[in-house]
């Protein structure tokens, strides 16, 4: 088994996929940072805002005012130095920081693409993109014909990860036994041309769509994976990616599949690519270039084993569900970062009673003096949400002059197109619970099943 690991860490391919990926994902990143500047969410999500919710372990990111327009310059440069492939490797690094940084100064943004970005972009940290076709290869006048083989396979499983575990999870009642939630969701894209008046009301519509979505998230990465069903498989990624972006607003990610799936092809189909940009831009053959035959990882020891590691734990992580109780969709704990991609469908209505615990008088909140309509959206339903408001709340009328102050809040959460339910236990004192790892007792249980992974 040794022998087998130590040839497959030794073996090499082109260089030319991993370029093109680089590329692709750097000219996206673009792209991303120009469309949510120019639609003007940097002013509505990160700026106007009073209160920003956090993500636990991470309360210590602050929001950067006015700077943060800064803040997406700097991603944005170094999105497109990436692509250029200039400075490659302090690039991806100020990239991953900076977008991180971003997502974590509002939890309510987050996507699981978004995530997805993030962990690509750490993983791109460790992988020599720039050996061949950059800036950087110009410069130091050597380019490397092949690098490590699993420099370009890890992309390729991380992508594999990706769809094969947003499969697994689709593989629940809900899903597969009710349409849900695209049942509720389908209907109302009445406007689309064809389609849309005629296909979304259809029931079998619904039932099939949803089977589909779920078998072809389990598939997908291995139809790529096999020469000879590849380029059927890549037809229908962009079938498959174009779809959903018509049907929902979920900006980016369709397309960010669909380029990355075609780092799953041939060295051949990649070097054609590189030619096309080449002369289009009308590069000139740079014949000063060393061409070397192979790139050769530096600190090897310390880069595999951290790749080793964050695989084992994007592995791991969508997993942690199971030391919860009750019901995933429901309590949402060990929801995230899990690649479970639009399984649900929740709304809910929240409001907090602010009590003197020693006098028992006390007052109502209006949410919208505090949060915005996302926000409020966003907290409604989800009790990590809830609790990091309630101690807001708590807080600021505290600073008021307000004593023994205590929080309380009813709510109720309509869950894939059932009734509306009680949510929140309204005898607990919320600003008294504190966010842990540990269940949360005051979440009221579900009063159905969800059978499922």
């Amino acid at each position: 088994m040794n022998s087998k690991i130590k040839s497959y860490l030794n073996a090499t391919t082109n260089a030319a996929p991993l370029a093109v990926f680089r590329i692709g994902f750097g000219l996206m990143m673009l792209y991303s940072i120009i469309r949510y500047w120019a639609k003007g969410w940097i002013e509505t999500v990160y700026i106007q805002p009073q209160f920003h919710f956090k993500y636990y372990g991470f309360e210590w990111v602050k929001t950067l005012g006015n700077y943060t327009y800064v803040l997406f310059i700097i991603c944005g440069i170094a999105s497109l130095l990436v692509a250029l492939g200039f400075k490659y490797r302090l690039a991806i690094i100020a990239f991953f920081l900076s977008f991180t940084y971003i997502e974590l100064m509002e939890k309510t943004t987050y996507l699981n693409h978004y995530y997805f970005i993030s962990v690509l972009s750490f993983l791109m940290i460790f992988l020599p993109a720039n050996a061949y076709f950059s800036i950087d290869a110009y410069r130091n006048k050597i380019q490397y014909k092949n690098i490590p083989r699993w420099t370009i396979d890890s992309v390729k499983l991380l992508l594999g990860i990706v769809y094969f575990y947003a499969g697994l999870a689709k593989i629940n009642s809900d899903w597969l036994l009710k349409a849900q939630p695209l049942k509720t969701w389908l209907p109302s894209k009445y406007d689309i041309p064809f389609i849309g008046e005629s296909l979304m009301h259809q029931n079998w519509f619904h039932f099939a769509m949803s089977w589909s979505g779920m078998l072809y998230d389990l598939c997908i990465p291995f139809l790529l994976l096999y020469k000879k069903t590849r380029g059927f498989a890549f037809v229908l990624v962009v079938i498959f990616h174009v779809f959903t972006r018509v049907l929902f607003p979920i900006g980016m990610f369709p397309y960010v599949m669909i380029v990355s799936a075609l780092i799953f092809f041939d060295a051949n189909f990649h070097n054609k690519i590189i030619s096309v940009i080449k002369k289009g831009l009308r590069i000139p053959s740079a014949k000063a270039i060393q061409i070397k035959e192979v790139f050769i990882v530096k600190r090897k020891t310390l880069v595999l084993p951290v790749i080793t590691l964050f695989f084992v734990l994007q592995l791991l992580i969508p997993f942690r569900y199971l030391l919860y109780p009750g019901e995933l969709f429901w309590t949402e704990e060990g929801y995230r970062f899990s690649w479970r991609v639009m399984l649900m469908e929740k709304m809910g209505s929240t409001t907090f009673k602010i009590v003197n615990g020693k006098t028992k008088g006390f007052f109502y909140v209006q949410n919208d003096d505090f949060l915005t309509p996302l926000q409020e959206k966003q907290m409604s339903f989800q009790p990590d949400f809830i609790l990091e408001y309630a101690h807001f709340l708590g807080d600021h009328f505290k600073k008021q002059g307000h004593e023994h102050v205590e929080v309380y809040a009813k709510s109720y959460v309509a869950l894939n197109g059932r009734l509306s339910a009680p949510f929140v236990d309204e005898t607990v004192n919320l600003y008294a619970e504190k966010e842990t790892f540990k269940p949360k007792a005051w979440i009221l249980p579900f009063n159905d099943d969800i059978k499922g992974l």
